[in-house]
């Protein structure tokens, strides 16, 4: 399929109804991807993040950086066209040894990217479009994949009573991306977005402001998809990645005014698996689907 034809489907939301949408669509941009290109980059800080560099049907786009040890090739499409999705039917059966959660990881950043990176051969002027249709598919993913295991999942706006003296006086109205209910009861308020980036100072003030207003305790996370974007190096021909997670306000937030209940990601950084305080609070998102996600339900 021309590359046309690939941003067309990934520029278009009705397009992404199902699972199968976004598998079928990744395996598209795969076989694209395989031979369509003009180049592959390689960053030169992290070598494992790679920049498709489209052709003149793509503007001679560089793409958002791609972590190839966690993208399917169409080599690896079964992995995600059967494997995944019988896997989803067992979440909760997949032990943290289980090489089954690579699959999981690797699955969910594979059918995200497929479609940002697409998106990334719009023409520069389309850029804001571009990241605004991609939040949108990212969000409505993992609505979707939470509704395949069987949970109730919506996103909506909550209507939270303000009262003064016992008197009530309003309701606050807080959007929320994610709303998870067991049966009936409103159990997990989350945060889906595909970078920390500007955003993660609002999640914990969210959460804060909820269980106050509210007096509850009502758990709060936050999925996103990575924290890297493209810059240049010293030659204008090269290129390389920086982090836009902000570790500093993150740790800041957690002590000082309340700790999320759940922070996932699809493309972890290393600092997340080294630093002892973001360790605790931050995960894959293998850990949300596989066991969080069961755990935070179940909570009183």
């Amino acid at each position: 399929m021309k590359l046309s034809k690939i941003v067309q489907i990934a520029s278009n939301k009705e397009k992404f109804v199902t699972i199968e949408d976004y598998i079928n669509f990744s395996k598209i941009y795969l076989e694209f991807v395989a031979d369509g290109l003009q180049a592959i980059i390689v960053s030169q800080n992290e070598n494992h993040y790679h920049f498709y560099q489209y052709k003149s049907d793509g503007h001679f786009n560089i793409s958002r950086p791609i972590n190839s040890n966690l993208i399917y090739s169409i080599n690896d499409i079964s992995k995600i066209e059967v494997e995944f999705l019988r896997l989803l039917k067992a979440l909760k059966d997949i032990s943290q040894q289980d090489s089954s959660r690579d699959i999981i990881k690797c699955g969910i950043y594979t059918i995200a990217q497929s479609v940002g990176a697409a998106l990334d051969a719009l023409p520069s002027g389309q850029s804001n479009t571009a990241r605004k249709v991609n939040g949108d598919l990212f969000e409505r993913l993992i609505q979707l994949l939470i509704k395949e295991i069987g949970i109730k999942c919506e996103s909506g706006t909550v209507q939270v009573p303000v009262y003064l003296n016992k008197v009530f006086q309003f309701n606050m109205s807080y959007q929320h991306d994610l709303l998870l209910y067991n049966k009936s009861d409103l159990k997990v308020i989350g945060s889906v977005k595909t970078s920390s980036k500007d955003r993660i100072d609002k999640i914990f003030m969210d959460k804060f402001l909820y269980c106050k207003l509210t007096n509850t305790a009502l758990p709060h996370i936050a999925i996103f998809l990575n924290d890297v974007q493209r810059k240049s190096t010293r030659r204008h021909d090269e290129y390389g990645i920086n982090a836009t997670f902000l570790p500093g306000h993150f740790k800041v937030y957690t002590v000082k005014l309340n700790p999320l209940d759940g922070v996932y990601y699809c493309d972890i950084r290393p600092n997340m698996l080294t630093d002892k305080l973001l360790k605790k609070h931050i995960r894959s998102i293998d850990h949300f689907f596989c066991n969080d996600i069961w755990s935070l339900l179940e909570k009183p």
